[in-house]
């Protein structure tokens, strides 16, 4: 044996079984494998600098926390905030805390009829939105609900019969997709036929419950827990109708589907027994004539996540594929806006977190122009139509072991 063979031997016999799979593993990923980028995505945010009164709008109705943001993406777009009413007095002080230039008002109608509001947000009670807009396009304004913006079919006719009788908005505010930055680089990918035709959306949905005091997350009430609304299917929407609709809004969108059905779709409820109106799983499967969608949703994140979900959205392409970590990065940083793509070139990580949000400029400009880049209407109502059908249609699941009290 050669003195050079001797050294190599003595070298491998040092460096271990581990040693020797990471030096493996180093000499192929400079040969094997396609280079991995890493990037910050950077841009000026969309709407800064908007001139004030553009628009005038009132909030009408303040039950679930989402109110927060979508006051912050009109007022982006250089709408001014004029007026507030909300059932629950905590809500309405919190409120004018974070807004302290919204007239506080006793009634509906003192937002709904005056003749100088142009535009009407509102968070109410889930069952109570679309009514509540229905009254707001007769009074001659546009619209815009927190999600579920409609939770029957009945309602959803009567939306629709209300558009084409007024020609205003109404708008839904699918906050997962429109108002996360990783998200809107996603579509921005999509557009540009970064992974090919769109094959398939899987949106993984877990949510939580009980949440910190002061989070704008959901409809916390002041110690954390939930207002009987959030337990009654019957108001907040179901499962499915509720939190799956901002899933179904991103599977409409990424595979540019505009004619869907709902395959299959089951919901349970196997932790919480003391509230038999609530589902706390559930999951869906969707059929498009431009794509697939698969949808999973739940109630179970774990506090030690340190924020209220974690957030997944993959899509598959034909020439690649993005997968978007939207709240954190599960054991890596708490940070959010992580976005995945992987085509036959590369992997890349963009960090998204500086992308713009651009819904709340274009859908005040919407208001202004009478045009729909913010949102297509018909998808926004598309969305939530498959959101009740997969509710309505959706089988009662249990298993063996879940809760009986």
């Amino acid at each position: 044996m050669s003195q050079s063979s001797i050294e190599r031997r003595r070298f491998l016999e040092g460096l271990g079984a581990a040693g020797f799979t990471c030096a493996l593993q180093s000499a192929f990923s400079t040969s094997a494998h396609a280079a991995i980028v890493h990037e910050v995505a950077v841009g000026a945010q969309i709407g800064v600098g908007a001139p004030n009164g553009r628009i005038k709008f009132g909030v009408c109705g303040i039950s679930h926390d989402h109110i927060v943001g979508m006051t912050n993406a009109i007022k982006r777009g250089g709408g001014v905030l004029t007026k507030v009413w909300g059932a629950e007095p905590d809500k309405v002080g919190s409120f004018q805390k974070r807004f302290p230039e919204a007239q506080v008002v006793k009634t509906q109608d003192e937002i709904v009829q005056d003749p100088s509001i142009q535009l009407v947000l509102s968070s109410q009670i889930a069952s109570e939105r679309a009514p509540l807009g229905v009254r707001v396009m007769k009074a001659g304004k546009d619209f815009l609900s927190d999600k579920p913006g409609i939770t029957t079919l009945e309602q959803l006719a009567d939306v629709r019969k209300t558009i084409a009788a007024t020609k205003r908005i109404y708008g839904i505010l699918y906050s997962e997709r429109l108002e996360v930055p990783a998200a809107v680089k996603a579509g921005e990918l999509v557009q540009a036929g970064a992974i090919g035709k769109v094959i398939q959306t899987i949106n993984i949905a877990p949510h939580q419950i009980f949440q910190p005091a002061g989070s704008t997350a959901g409809s916390t009430a002041a110690n954390g827990g939930r207002p009987d609304w959030f337990w009654n299917d019957a108001q907040f929407g179901g499962i499915l109708c509720d939190i799956g609709s901002h899933q179904v809004d991103q599977f409409l969108y990424y595979t540019g589907t505009t004619k869907a059905e709902v395959v299959a779709s089951q919901v349970a409820n196997v932790r919480h027994p003391k509230h038999p109106h609530f589902q706390d799983f559930g999951d869906m499967m969707l059929h498009g004539n431009n794509g697939f969608g698969y949808v999973r949703l739940d109630w179970f994140t774990p506090s030690g996540l340190g924020t209220w979900g974690d957030g997944r959205l993959f899509i598959l392409g034909t020439d690649g594929y993005i997968e978007v970590r939207k709240y954190a990065n599960v054991a890596v940083s708490k940070k959010g806006n992580n976005l995945f793509i992987v085509d036959s070139k590369e992997a890349r990580m963009i960090d998204c977190s500086n992308v713009p949000l651009p819904f709340g400029p274009q859908f005040v400009d919407d208001i202004v122009k009478r045009t729909h880049t913010a949102q297509d209407q018909e998808q926004c109502l598309l969305a939530a139509e498959l959101s009740i059908k997969a509710q309505q249609k959706a089988t009662r699941a249990h298993v063996d072991w879940e809760s009986k009290v």
